[in-house]
C-alpha cells in the first residue's frame, strides 16, 4: 500500500474533478493535504468532503502575484500536483488571439508558474496534467495539442533542471469531469456512450483513475522525465 504518511502535499486546481480525486487518495495515503484554486467557495466545499485536516488556500494561479504571494511563505512541499485549465477548442481561423492567448495561460504558463515559485523538497516530486490530444491530435484541436505538447516538453526539461527532485506528467483521454458539463447533457450522453463502446478499456476514465497515476508518479523514486498515458487505449485506435 502506498504511504505519504506525514508528507506535505499541494494540489492546484484540487477543488474538482482530478484535483480532487488526486486530493482524496493523497488524504487516503496518509499526506497532509492543502487544495488551491481560484474559488474559495469550491475549495471549502472540497474541503469538508475531504477532512482529515485537510486545508484549502485561494490562489489565481493565471495570475504572476498571486502565485508569487501564495508561495512567499518559503514552505517546502514533498508533493506538488498541478492540474488546471479549459478552453482552445475550434478551428484556429475562428479563435480570437485574445481567447488563444487566455486558453495558453490557463494551462501551459499556469504550470510554469507553479513549478517555478514552489518550494519541493529534494526527492519530492512535481506532477503535471497534460491530455491525450497532445499525442494524438483530432480536428478543431490544434491549440489544446499545442499546449499539452508544450506541457509534456516542459516535464522533460524540468525533470533534467530540477534533478533530483522528480518531474512527471500523466496525459490523460476522456475523462468523466466536470469540464464536460458544458456540454448539453444528451451530447455528452452520447459522447461517453460512443467513447465506452469504442475504447479497448470499454469505458471512459473516472477522476480516481488519473488520481491513481499521479498517486503512482509522486510516490516511485525512478518515475521522472515520464509522461504516463492513461487513455483507455485510445493511443491504439
Amino acid at each position: 500500500m502506498i504511504s505519504l504518511h506525514g508528507q506535505h502535499v499541494l494540489v492546484v486546481g484540487g477543488s474538482s474533478g482530478i484535483g480532487l480525486a488526486t486530493a482524496k487518495a493523497a488524504v487516503e495515503a496518509g499526506a497532509h493535504v492543502t487544495i488551491a484554486g481560484r474559488s474559495e467557495a469550491k475549495l471549502e466545499l472540497a474541503v469538508q468532503a475531504l477532512g482529515h485536516g485537510s486545508v484549502g488556500k485561494p490562489v489565481d494561479a493565471m495570475d504572476d502575484a498571486s502565485v508569487e504571494a501564495f508561495f512567499a511563505d518559503g514552505k517546502i512541499w514533498n508533493h506538488v500536483v498541478a492540474t488546471t485549465g479549459a478552453g482552445g477548442r475550434g478551428e484556429i481561423s475562428r479563435i480570437a488571439m485574445a481567447d488563444a492567448f487566455a486558453a495558453m495561460n490557463g494551462k501551459f504558463w499556469t504550470y510554469f508558474r507553479v513549478a517555478r515559485a514552489a518550494k519541493i523538497a529534494s526527492g519530492g516530486s512535481l506532477t503535471l496534467v497534460s491530455g491525450a490530444l497532445g499525442s494524438k491530435p483530432a480536428p478543431g484541436a490544434a491549440l489544446v495539442s499545442a499546449i499539452n505538447a508544450a506541457i509534456e516538453g516542459l516535464t522533460r526539461g524540468l525533470a533534467i533542471d530540477f534533478a533530483p527532485t522528480r518531474v512527471n506528467t500523466v496525459s490523460p483521454g476522456i475523462i468523466d469531469t466536470p469540464l464536460w458539463d458544458r456540454m448539453p447533457a444528451a451530447d455528452k450522453t452520447a459522447m461517453y456512450a460512443k467513447a465506452a463502446a469504442t475504447l479497448p478499456a470499454r469505458r471512459i476514465g473516472q477522476p480516481q483513475d488519473v488520481g491513481q497515476a499521479i498517486l503512482f508518479l509522486m510516490t516511485n523514486p525512478f518515475a521522472t522525465g515520464s509522461v504516463l498515458h492513461l487513455d483507455g487505449g485510445s493511443m491504439l485506435l
